[in-house]
């Protein structure tokens, strides 16, 4: 009566963690999310969360769709959806955001412009670019 194919398999996106005592130079490109509680320095690219604990450090670029930072940020952050920063972060550069949660505490020391999304930045920069 019901007939549905149940060969579809779940959806399992991937956890990458980056450990206390680990340091990665270069550039990382993922769907899954990333934990980091070590140091990386390159770029962080991924569909997912990245989520920077209180002794992580990145320097570089992170192009991701949410953040939640608890250490240390700087370089370029481009978040299409949610960036939190937690009572303990520290960030400076450029960040382009689309919603913004600040905890008390926090250091936001960066150029922030606020868009609907990361995309919509992008088509910007673009269409400036091909006009001058």
């Amino acid at each position: 009566m019901f007939s549905e194919k149940k060969d579809k398999q779940p959806q399992v996106l991937e956890r990458n963690i980056i450990g206390k005592n680990t340091s990665i130079v270069g550039d990382v490109i993922s769907e899954g999310d990333f934990r980091i509680d070590g140091k990386v320095e390159g770029t962080i690219k991924t569909s997912g969360r990245v989520v920077i604990g209180s002794s992580g450090n990145v320097s570089g670029k992170v192009d991701c769709s949410n953040a939640d930072i608890e250490g240390k940020f700087s370089g370029e952050l481009l978040v299409n959806s949610l960036l939190t920063l937690k009572s303990t972060a520290k960030i400076a550069g450029n960040v382009v955001i689309s919603k913004l949660s600040v905890e008390p505490g926090a250091e936001f020391n960066a150029t922030c412009s606020m868009k609907g999304s990361v995309k919509e930045l992008k088509n910007e920069q673009n269409t400036k670019e091909k006009t001058a």
